[in-house]
């Protein structure tokens, strides 16, 4: 007998397996809802599986085809393994070519703004190198990595978080480390050349991270992706990971002190922050998180708030490895919702993240800072006053 047909035997058998478990349970339910007047059971009569109905989005028709592509059922029934999916769709997976195919694709792309055309022309491309690199960063496995997206301009908040609460230490066993995600910054978007202050911050702190990408509000979802691919590279023993803006006052004593007593079975699965629920995309064409619906339709799934939010580092290497699953969308907190669905999980809402800040008459408080772990957004004076207030020894809250 073939290998094919072997196989095929083999998911019929599954199936009829599944099919009587799923009928057992069933069965099984009492709950008045699925019986009649009479007490006998009703059968659904929907189709058991769910339709997929064509959307003409085009980040919606692009995520069904890597669907199909990564179906196990259509890949065991073609005879195709995973390794051989990938190395068959390689250039559809991770093309660095500029796509030009995509003005056809899209209706009303010639009118989109520029930076929707520049992310949708290398959508695809994850091939990017870093330009600077921490690679002993976690050799001593460090208990929490403090992950902090920056811009190569903003030395004064990077400093005031090194001063402050991104200070690496270590605090009865649990070790806390640093690094910055940069991207690189060009003329075009009118920035300087701080090339050369960079690099000798780089060799002064030893906590850059940088790629040889575009520095970019869309671009973050790269920066997200191009991380994950680090840590499960180098990083890959970190228990914990912070991920936060530089406009952030992070409480890190706070974090510490709630993963102290995390329950284990919690802190495998682990993804806390200011989460939002029952989101969609802006269609207002001046705000900043527009999103036109030739480009994407639905809802978005549950996502943690990307000013800053705590998860497991186990959990990281899974969120790279379902990357090239989900096509990259250019609000990064969302894509990472998209790719937490993807694993089937979701964010847990956590009060001690205030991305959206705390009321007006308690931000002179200092008392009002000790159970948060996040709030947003803080200028770098504001964070160094704010963490030098917390170490006082005779604070009495």
């Amino acid at each position: 007998m073939s290998v094919g047909r072997r196989r095929l035997r083999l998911l019929v058998l599954l199936m009829m397996v599944n099919f009587f478990i799923y009928f057992i349970l069933e069965v099984s339910k009492t709950d008045s809802q699925d019986k009649n007047s009479k007490g006998r059971l009703l059968i659904p009569r929907d189709t058991f599986w769910r339709k997929v109905f064509p959307v003409n989005a085009y980040w919606n028709k692009e995520q069904q085809k890597l669907d199909r592509l990564f179906n196990p059922i259509l890949n065991l029934l073609n005879n195709v393994t995973i390794e051989e999916m990938l190395t068959s769709n390689a250039s559809f997976l991770n093309s660095c070519e500029i796509d030009l195919n995509i003005k056809s694709e899209i209706k009303d792309f010639e009118t989109l703004p520029d930076r929707f055309k520049d992310f949708l022309y290398y959508l695809k491309c994850k091939n990017y190198s870093l330009v600077l690199d921490q690679p002993d960063k976690c050799k001593d496995k460090p208990f929490l990595l403090l992950a902090i997206k920056s811009l190569i301009p903003q030395f004064d908040r990077r400093q005031a978080i090194r001063e402050s609460w991104g200070k690496e230490l270590k605090i009865n066993n649990m070790t806390v480390v640093r690094v910055f995600l940069l991207g690189e910054t060009v003329a075009d978007d009118n920035y300087p050349d701080l090339s050369n202050m960079v690099k000798f911050e780089s060799q002064t702190y030893k906590d850059i991270l940088m790629w040889n990408y575009r520095d970019t509000f869309f671009n973050l979802t790269l920066k997200e992706v191009l991380f994950l691919k680090w840590v499960s590279h180098s990083c890959s023993d970190v228990q914990f990971i912070f991920k936060g803006d530089d406009d952030v006052f992070v409480n890190t004593h706070q974090i510490l002190d709630y993963l102290k007593m995390l329950d284990a079975n919690k802190a495998k699965d682990l993804f806390i922050g200011d989460v939002i629920k029952a989101a969609g995309p802006h269609r207002d064409k001046k705000l900043k998180y527009y999103i036109p619906e030739s480009i994407y339709k639905g809802s978005y799934p549950p996502y943690a708030g990307g000013g800053g939010f705590l998860y497991a580092g186990n959990l990281a290497l899974r969120l790279y490895n379902v990357t090239s699953r989900v096509l990259m969308y250019p609000i990064d907190d969302v894509y990472t919702g998209m790719c937490l669905e993807k694993l089937g999980l979701a964010p847990e809402k956590h009060k001690g993240f205030r991305t959206f800040d705390i009321d007006e008459k308690h931000k002179k408080n200092i008392c009002s800072y000790t159970d948060l772990i996040l709030v947003h957004p803080r200028k770098p004076q504001e964070m160094m006053k704010i963490w030098s207030q917390l170490q006082d020894s005779h604070l009495n809250c």
